[in-house]
């Protein structure tokens, strides 16, 4: 299958570049579903949001930079760059982001006896072993679109 297209100006665009994040989202929100719904032992649609395995950010720019080295090879600029780009998404997820969900734990168990007072998200951020998940995924993602892309 041909996921180019020629653009007016006479550019061949590669829409495997939109195409490969987008499905990297869905595989990797599916699969959180799942797991949060086995861990929970119902279908756990209160817990779709940030955190869980596997991080759908991590995912999302795993998949991104794997696709570019995969397409362009790893020395081309363009995967410095997304590789630049998916450090700092996965330190945010795994230093900052966990953080604001410990404080919120604090923070919720301080005002737990406040009636007028709603409770603070908690569940932010990842694990290194829910990025390295992400990343797994958005390797695997990225294979397949490759390899779909190149066998057509």
């Amino acid at each position: 299958m041909r996921l180019g297209a020629v653009a007016s100006a006479g550019v061949k665009m590669d829409f495997s570049y939109a195409l490969t994040p987008f499905l990297t989202w869905l595989v990797a929100g599916v699969l959180k579903f799942l797991v949060n719904s086995l861990r929970a032992g119902q279908l756990a649609f209160g817990l779709i949001g940030y955190g869980g395995l596997p991080s759908n950010h991590s995912a999302i720019v795993s998949s991104t930079a794997a696709l570019i080295a995969f397409k362009e090879g790893l020395a081309h600029p363009a995967f410095g760059v997304a590789v630049t780009l998916a450090f700092i998404v996965m330190l945010d997820a795994s230093s900052l982001r966990r953080q604001v969900g410990k404080h919120a734990q604090a923070i919720n168990a301080l005002v737990a006896s406040s009636p007028e007072r709603a409770p603070l998200r908690e569940r932010m951020g990842h694990t290194r072993l829910e990025i390295a998940a992400g990343i797994a995924v958005g390797i695997a993602v990225a294979a397949a679109v490759h390899g779909y892309v190149r066998l057509g």
